[in-house]
């Protein structure tokens, strides 16, 4: 339930601050508890998977609420999104720090595996799961999912061209070949997870993968 705003001398102190307009009134619910809920049913579900109804019903909150705080359902999704990298998949924005391009590789594939595997989250990827449906989705989700897998493709890139200038990789190596072959990687690690893979199957084929890097 929302609370009501001030009345006599408080609601005229309010409007005051306000430059002469009241302030809305406050949001009666945790806006990022709420996210993180939509978060979750996004990414066990799809962006096809769930209505508005669900997602509110998740979040706790009415459809009036919900358009209030995040916009509409493309909205929702892209922040959620976004919540979803700031989290789980930050391991994306991690892996470009290390020292060297096999420890890249190290982090993100381990990343990919731990944040498609944990116990008190849906199996895969909530980025994936979205671009498997992109061609149904509205055009702010795929700009949100283009920019996504554009923009973590190109950190990869530019890593490993700097790694090959350094001599950490071998002058032939090809950094877009390389950037590409990790997101599949990752990519069908999500997959296989969704569809029941364990932790420990999945970082087998991690190692597997870095015991042949680089792939040239």
């Amino acid at each position: 339930m929302e609370a009501t705003s001030g009345s006599g001398q408080g609601g005229a102190e309010t409007a005051g601050r306000a430059g002469g307009a009241p302030l809305g009134r406050p949001r009666g619910f945790d806006a990022d508890e709420a996210l993180e809920r939509a978060m979750a049913v996004f990414w066990e579900h799809g962006y096809d998977g769930v209505s508005l109804t669900d997602l509110t019903r998740a979040m706790g909150i009415t459809k009036t609420s919900m358009y209030a705080a995040f916009g509409n359902k493309e909205d929702l999704f892209r922040k959620a999104l976004e919540r979803y990298a700031e989290g789980p998949g930050s391991y994306t924005v991690r892996a470009p720090r290390e020292a060297t391009a096999r420890g890249v590789a190290a982090v993100y594939l381990t990343g990919s595996v731990d944040a498609s595997t944990r116990p008190d989250r849906p199996a895969g990827c909530l980025a994936v799961q979205g671009l498997l449906a992109a061609g149904h989705l509205g055009e702010v989700t795929d700009q949100a999912l283009d920019g996504w897998r554009d923009g973590h493709q190109a950190h990869l890139r530019d890593r490993f061209r700097r790694a090959v200038d350094e001599g950490d990789l071998p002058p032939d190596a090809d950094p877009d070949t390389l950037a590409r072959y990790l997101m599949t990687l990752a990519n069908g690690i999500a997959v296989q997870a969704a569809a029941g893979a364990t932790r420990e199957e999945l970082r087998r084929v991690a190692d597997a993968a870095l015991r042949s890097w680089p792939p040239v």
